[in-house]
């Protein structure tokens, strides 16, 4: 893991991040635009998935800021650096945003349904963002990427379970609609 706010810069500015930052902040554009004031009420993926896009950003911004407080604290003042603040404000204009699209989701459809959907868009994002900028698969086997791959759709898998269960046991009252079947999950 890098040690400083340069070294978090050079990750950041490297092609692979450009290109996954870019594509996000332009297709995010795209949907808060065009898309999210025509199906934004009526489909829960396009709040959460502005909301867990912007997340995907937020963390790894947080990561830098992190770093810059902790060397801060250790008497190597990171404000002075340019990085620092632009890291700072990414995470803010992020954090914000991402807000603002999780709480017009909460308004709009029900916990039950954001809950899961978000916990899954989100990790999924974050998980590859880390993975462009941190580079995570570099030096590792075949075999301990699809482990972990197996490991993340089985914690997703229970996510969404776990809620679809709560979810069937609450619609037990008459005139609920259930968003899975009625059918036995286990």
């Amino acid at each position: 893991m890098p040690d400083s706010v340069e070294e978090i810069w050079d990750l950041a500015t490297q092609p692979g991040f450009l290109a996954y930052a870019g594509t996000t902040l332009l297709l995010m554009a795209i949907v808060v635009v065009f898309i999210e004031p025509r199906y934004g009420q009526k489909n829960i993926l396009i709040y959460l998935g502005i909301c867990s896009s912007m997340g995907s950003l937020t963390v790894v911004s947080i990561k830098a800021v992190g770093v810059a407080i902790k060397l801060t604290l250790d008497g190597m003042n990171q404000l002075a650096y340019p990085h620092t603040w632009l890291f700072i404000l990414v995470a803010v204009i992020c954090g914000v945003s991402q807000l603002n699209y999780l709480n017009k989701a909460l308004d709009t459809f029900d916990l039950a349904m954001v809950s899961p959907v978000y916990y899954v868009m989100f990790t999924t994002l974050t998980i590859v963002a880390s993975s462009i900028m941190f580079k995570d698969g570099a030096g590792q086997s075949l075999s301990s990427i699809a482990s972990e791959c197996c490991g993340l759709v089985t914690i997703l898998s229970g996510t969404i379970l776990l809620h679809a269960a709560k979810q069937k046991e609450a619609a037990s009252s008459p005139g609920t609609i259930l968003w899975l079947s009625d059918a036995h999950m286990w």
